[in-house]
């Protein structure tokens, strides 16, 4: 089932190419029935759940039954939101996965009523509101569809979700916004125009620590270990001088997880607060070791990124 995991990830539980929103109006797209009423979930919300069913449900479009009511911000299609969530196998009765059920450590989602792939987890959110908790029974029509098989599913098989709507996700913001902090000595010069950074490497021997200092001190959020974040970020090559990546330079922030970056990168982010703009030195020992990575970063290289934490995905 690993096979499931990471066709879950990759179609729905990190970003989808989804086909345009709803408008953020839209009245509830699903309801409740036999199938998601024959469910028995019990435990605390933000709990794993203990979950009781017959295996053999079976659905003609996604059911929806409301477990917990929350009484916070409601969910409409369009929103980030943050979940956990447990999976299950409705029609093997086969337990497939969940979520850490650790505070900071939510899945991120973006519901879309008007997606095209995996509709039935949207349509099980949409007029939830934070603090549900909520069962989707799920055709496969409306999850994997023809991609069933790559995810270890049948084609007829239908999926049951029990998901714990923790809390939806602010907007990102345009860039760095907070306190303005002196720059420490020994680190390159940081010059913006036009949106755009210029990093001046300073003359001297390459360091080989890793070191940070921050430019903006934000005061949002701090970024959790295994958070999905939204960043822009400035890559230079300190023994080359030369860029080697830039969102900055595309026009567009990028969205991942801390755990999906060099070391590095991640212990730049974990603990800083959204809104910041960081400086971090990274070693090679803490980037990309011996090998490099593409023709613009040798082996042994040291990097250093600018960093504009601009909210979480």
């Amino acid at each position: 089932m690993r096979r499931l995991a990471a066709a879950l990830a990759l179609v729905s539980l990190s970003a989808l190419g989804l086909a345009g929103c709803a408008p953020a109006n839209a009245d509830c797209v699903a309801s409740d029935g036999n199938a998601s009423k024959a469910v028995t979930v019990e435990g605390d919300f933000g709990v794993k759940p203990t979950v009781t069913f017959d295996k053999g449900l079976t659905v003609d479009a996604t059911q929806r039954t409301v477990v917990i009511q929350g009484d916070g911000e409601p969910v409409t299609s369009g929103s980030s939101i943050q979940i956990d969530y447990t999976l299950y196998n409705a029609t093997t009765g086969e337990l497939i996965e969940s979520s850490a059920y650790t505070p900071g450590q939510e899945v991120s989602y973006p519901v879309d009523a008007a997606a095209t792939q995996f509709m039935g987890l949207s349509k099980t959110l949409i007029c939830s509101t934070v603090g549900t908790r909520v069962i989707g029974v799920i055709p496969n029509a409306e999850a994997f569809a023809d991609q069933a098989s790559s995810a270890g599913l049948g084609a007829d098989d239908v999926l049951l979700f029990v998901v714990d709507v923790a809390g939806i996700v602010p907007k990102p913001l345009a860039e760095a916004t907070g306190t303005p902090v002196d720059p420490m000595p020994g680190f390159p010069d940081v010059v913006f125009n036009g949106g755009k950074p210029t990093v001046t490497i300073p003359a001297g021997a390459v360091p080989t620590e890793y070191a940070i200092e921050t430019l903006i001190q934000g005061d949002g959020d701090p970024v959790a270990d295994g958070a999905t974040v939204v960043v822009n970020y400035h890559g230079v090559n300190w023994n080359t001088g030369e860029v080697f990546d830039s969102s900055f330079d595309r026009g567009s922030p990028a969205t991942f997880s801390t755990s999906g970056v060099i070391q590095g990168f991640r212990d730049a982010l974990v603990g800083q607060k959204i809104g910041s703009r960081v400086v971090v030195i990274i070693p090679s020992d803490l980037g990309y070791g011996d090998a490099g990575s593409g023709d613009k970063i040798g082996g042994g290289d040291t990097l250093v990124f600018v960093i504009d934490i601009l909210g979480l995905g």
